[in-house]
């Protein structure tokens, strides 16, 4: 397993991403995780970096890095697959620099990165573990909408955190779609958490008190999950 940090570019296709691995920021390596950054962000933006960093204080070496799309310097994602087929050929160069298994690595991401993940787990990719932080259930004001279908085929350990103000996921859709997912699936609701796991000064916590959380509740997580 790699050590200290390391910058790759990465061949997907013709064209050539940017990935980085930080190592844990614990005594322990528990484990890798690939985590993909949301359609409008980046594999530098703060809630991918808040993320990751709360990753890294559960005992994981983080890899981040950017769709293709974001690479370009455009704002418009690419397709699915070619997201699929980038965010793959990222987890290969992982596993070929860092010889990373299958039994300690994992994969997940920030709402569009976490989806993709999670359709790529949902056709058997080899890997210990799904991360999903804000999935997107459903585009903001059409509940109708629900990005659901592939989450029965997955059968590896899930998981998930939203926040219960987040208008990409309402929490009576999702308990209602979790009820056709025979996975180990672990649904973390952030109370008063947006999006963006941004709380109002109301709330009486801050957004870092709301990272401790999904920090505290990925170590547990992680205890049942790694070997």
């Amino acid at each position: 397993m790699t050590v200290s940090q390391q910058s790759w570019t990465v061949a997907v296709g013709s064209e050539t991403t940017s990935a980085r691995y930080e190592p844990p920021l614990t005594g322990t390596d528990r484990g890798l995780f690939v985590c993909a950054h949301g359609a409008g962000g980046n594999m530098d933006d703060r809630g991918t970096l808040a993320v990751a960093n709360a990753m890294r204080r559960s005992g994981l070496g983080v890899v981040r890095f950017n769709f293709l799309y974001k690479e370009r310097g455009s704002g418009r994602p690419d397709p699915m697959p070619r997201l699929i087929e980038c965010f793959s050929a990222v987890v290969d160069h992982v596993r070929a620099e860092t010889g990373a298994g299958a039994q300690t690595l994992l994969i997940g991401g920030r709402s569009m990165g976490g989806r993709a993940a999670s359709m790529m787990v949902a056709e058997a990719y080899p890997c210990a573990g799904l991360l999903l932080f804000a999935y997107p259930l459903h585009p903001a004001g059409q509940p109708e909408k629900l990005r659901t279908a592939h989450l029965r085929g997955i059968r590896i350990p899930v998981l998930c955190f939203n926040g219960t103000r987040d208008e990409l996921c309402d929490r009576e859709l999702m308990d209602r779609a979790l009820l056709d997912v025979t996975a180990p699936w672990t649904m973390h609701w952030l109370d008063g958490a947006d999006h963006s796991f941004h709380v109002l000064k109301s709330s009486g916590r801050n957004d870092a008190a709301v990272m401790r959380e999904v920090e505290t509740a990925t170590q547990r997580w992680l205890d049942q999950v790694l070997p």
